[in-house]
């Protein structure tokens, strides 16, 4: 672990970058029925390499590809609709939306949205897409059934990240040139508030009641509080240098800050809106996940080419795990018993076992059950489970 003075400061050029790794699937971290019974089960991974203009698809189930799927240019976000057997991909360099059938693997639609869409999110009913195009300043507002844009919305300057409220009632908006959120009311499709939060805001966690936001501050090395209910900010707390990522706890208690350039983790408690501690974690710690249960932290670390994991409620370093070049993205299999880590220059994914061979959680570092060829400079995973009807 390396740490202190040696440690080598982010370039401002690398932070877009590296936030475009942040995607997590909403339908990731639920378990699906058994299913052994049915042998059109399927369960894909879909990777998205910004270097080459594709998305791969792994199957789970046999890990290894299934396909490479073309895409538009520069992709970056990724999403899987919860609903319907889609994948939806922002194209930053071609200004448009790729929908992925999850049946056959291809295009099936291309959308049109404005300049430079970086993160796309859909709605818990799957009826809606919303893409933040950080170039021109607005949200597009899609509707799934018909694949059209119903409205292009203007936001504010730096519109990076677009994140739908589990209740489906606002879309949180991060804009980065504003050092402001904007909250839009999907009911209406209007802009409901634009409120201060901290310099250059980017990834965030919205609370499953949808009370609150925390949204990671690079610029001002903070965490905004946003109370979404009377619209307006709580608390600014300072954090490490240069957070990049928030994860927050299934039981909804804590998130969890990792902090670039400090290659440390800050554990925020989300009722007192208080940093409850900090701890090192590795070199550069870009992404963190929990496991569902609440016990254990799961965090990539960019510079040190490792995945950590944390003991929560011990406060106690279990281990490491060596994975491929630069790890960024994580997200757990359908039935959580695997961790997908993206390795964004060694071009792979990592699948980590999280149980012994009983069976029983590990109670270390997990281990490599394989690794899987990706394309280049891969950045963002989803991952869908579905029952075929083909």
């Amino acid at each position: 672990m390396r740490s202190g003075p040696h440690t080598k400061l982010i370039s401002p050029r690398w932070i877009p970058a590296l936030l475009c790794a942040l995607i997590v699937s909403l339908g990731g971290c639920h378990t699906p029925p058994d299913p052994d019974p049915n042998p059109n089960y399927k369960e894909f991974a879909y990777i998205a390499n910004s270097g080459d203009n594709t998305v791969t698809v792994v199957d789970l189930r046999a890990l290894r590809v299934r396909a490479i799927v073309p895409v538009g240019k520069g992709p970056g976000g990724v999403v899987a609709n919860p609903r319907r057997n889609e994948v939806y991909v922002a194209n930053s360099e071609s200004n448009n939306i790729s929908v992925i059938d999850t049946e056959t693997n291809k295009v099936v639609s291309t959308i049109g949205v404005q300049q430079a869409p970086a993160f796309v999110d859909v709605s818990a009913d799957g009826k809606r897409l919303y893409a933040a195009n950080s170039g021109s300043a607005n949200l597009s507002v899609i509707d799934v059934q018909t694949r059209r844009v119903l409205r292009t919305l203007q936001v504010g300057n730096g519109s990076h990240l677009a994140r739908v409220t589990p209740d489906g009632k606002l879309v949180v908006i991060s804009l980065r040139d504003e050092d402001s959120v904007a909250l839009v009311d999907t009911g209406n499709i209007s802009l409901a508030a634009k409120i201060k939060a901290c310099t250059q805001p980017a990834e965030l966690a919205i609370l499953a009641d949808s009370s609150k936001a925390f949204v990671a501050c690079a610029g001002s090395h903070q965490v905004a509080v946003i109370d979404l209910k009377q619209k307006q900010l709580l608390t600014q707390l300072d954090v490490g240098q240069t957070p990049v990522s928030i994860a927050l706890k299934p039981d909804g208690g804590e998130v969890f800050v990792c902090n670039f350039n400090s290659s440390s983790v800050s554990e925020v408690s989300t009722g007192s809106n208080e940093v409850s501690s900090s701890f090192l974690i590795g070199d550069r710690p870009a992404r963190a996940l929990v496991s569902p249960d609440n016990s254990l932290l799961f965090v990539s670390n960019f510079g040190s080419d490792n995945v950590a994991v944390y003991a929560i409620d011990n406060g106690r370093l279990l281990g490491s795990t060596p994975v491929g070049k630069s790890p960024e993205a994580m997200v757990f299999s359908p039935n959580q018993l695997l961790l997908l880590v993206v390795n964004t220059v060694s071009g792979d994914l990592a699948v980590l076992d999280l149980t012994d061979s009983k069976g029983r959680p590990r109670p270390g570092a997990p281990i490599i059950e394989t690794m899987v060829p990706l394309g280049k400079n891969p950045r963002a995973i989803a991952v869908k489970a579905f029952v075929s009807q083909r």
